[in-house]
């Protein structure tokens, strides 16, 4: 027995001793599995991290891409602030502006030689204008965007309790600061119109006006931008009680009439007439009466060169059957609409605050010496683009009003007084800037607003 006694006693030691070996490997296998389920844990971490990072730089390349792409589209990479203050080159740092509403051309209204022009030679024509020093679209639209940036904050701060003077200066800080107003570069067009009620056009603050906006006022803002020249011209209507408002509708219908009608080969007299049956069309009652609207007949609106607001074609808002003279490819016009519960007529009233230095003055002795001296501030600072009282404060000119005078009976300066429709009577205004391109007619100041 003690043979078979030893071979038990052998088989106990392999079996304790195979037993201590896979307790060891069991061991070891648990330690591994910790051990590489630390390194995935790390892996993971790292792998997260990684992720993390890739994710935000692909955000930001998607911002980055689409700041670009708007850019690229014309469309604004910061948001402006209010009061307006973020130039406008700032916002849009590629150069490229919204492009106005596009409208076709009535066709019918071409001339023979137009008629056989093609596409294909009118879209050259275009590229090649627009190679002209000055031509630039994007000169254009950048005013343009400048008058809609501009007006829409107006439209929503201007209230009754505010000074004539505290809105005029609104727009035009807004204005300077939006095109980054740098002398004949760029800047203010022309002065901010503010008229009220009977009054049309041209009024805005002397120094020492303390006229305040009423409730019951009907107010016109009329302002002008200009890159290099280039000038935009609308403006709009604001009242603030609900009487007045089939004036307004009348008024805005009109211009976009006259918008619509006018293009390349078409009379302006046609202009006119569009105009005219759109705006007498509209009749209302206010204050116990039945008022037509009435087309004011001896305000118009004109064509627009370089640094001149009135280029020398005057666009009626009347019907002139005789008026045969033709809009043209190329040019610049302002279409402007009056109406009123008056007569249909303004006369001079006021005192005058509305200048410009005639394009081509005569060449006549200045005998008054003060006039000598603001003619050149008029040159230095103004050329031929119209100024007013305030912006000769504003240059720290004093004691100027004999040389103005002066400067306005030698036939050097044109005046531009307020103009009036009776006492009692209300009038509205609403005008867009349009650009008859080679290819199409873009009204390049239109904005959600009008």
């Amino acid at each position: 027995m003690a043979v078979a006694v030893n071979e038990a006693a052998a088989t106990d030691d392999v079996a304790k001793k195979l037993a201590e070996t896979q307790l060891q490997a069991a061991a070891d296998t648990a330690s591994n599995d910790a051990d590489e389920a630390d390194d995935g844990s790390d892996d993971e971490e790292e792998s997260a991290a990684l992720t993390e990072a890739d994710k935000k730089k692909k955000k930001n390349k998607k911002k980055n891409a689409a700041k670009k792409k708007k850019a690229k589209s014309g469309k604004a990479v910061l948001e402006q602030t209010a009061p307006p203050t973020v130039g406008l080159t700032k916002m849009f740092p590629t150069g490229i502006y919204p492009v106005g509403e596009i409208q076709e051309y009535d066709t019918t209204k071409f001339d023979e030689s137009r008629q056989r022009t093609t596409g294909e030679e009118l879209r050259e024509r275009e590229r090649l204008v627009q190679q002209k020093e000055g031509f630039d679209y994007n000169l254009i639209r950048r005013a343009a965007e400048t008058h809609r940036q501009v007006r829409q904050y107006a439209q929503r701060t201007i209230k009754p309790g505010m000074s004539m003077t505290e809105i005029v200066n609104m727009v035009e800080d807004g204005t300077r600061n939006l095109v980054e107003a740098n002398g004949f570069e760029s800047g203010i067009g022309f002065p901010t119109g503010v008229s009220l009620n009977e009054v049309a056009a041209h009024y805005t603050p002397n120094a020492g006006d303390k006229r305040i906006l009423q409730a019951t006022d009907v107010l016109k803002v009329d302002f002008g931008v200009h890159v290099k020249g280039r000038i935009v011209d609308s403006a709009f209507t604001l009242n603030f009680e609900p009487t007045w408002d089939p004036l307004l509708a009348a008024v805005k219908e009109a211009t976009n009439a006259g918008v619509k009608t006018a293009g390349i080969d078409v009379r302006l007299g046609d202009v006119g007439a569009a105009v005219q049956e759109v705006m007498e069309s509209h009749e209302f009652d206010a204050e116990g009466k039945t008022h037509q609207v009435k087309c004011i007949r001896n305000l118009n609106g004109h064509n627009i060169e370089p640094y001149r607001i009135h280029g020398g074609k005057s666009v009626p808002i009347v019907a002139m059957p005789n008026l045969n003279v033709k809009m043209e490819e190329g040019e610049h016009f302002a279409i402007e609409t009056f109406g009123s519960t008056g007569r249909g007529l303004v006369v001079d009233s006021g005192d005058c605050s509305h200048y410009a230095r005639k394009s081509n003055p005569p060449q006549v002795p200045l005998r008054v010496s003060s006039a000598r001296q603001l003619l050149y501030t008029i040159n230095k600072n103004f050329g031929s683009l119209p100024f007013c009282r305030r912006y000769l404060d504003r240059l720290g000119e004093q004691n100027y009003l004999l040389g103005l005078k002066h400067l306005v009976s030698q036939g050097v300066v044109q005046d531009y007084p307020p103009l009036a429709d009776v006492p009692g009577s209300m009038t509205a205004q609403y005008e867009h800037t349009i650009l008859l391109r080679p290819t199409c007619k873009e009204v390049v100041s239109r904005g959600d607003d009008y």
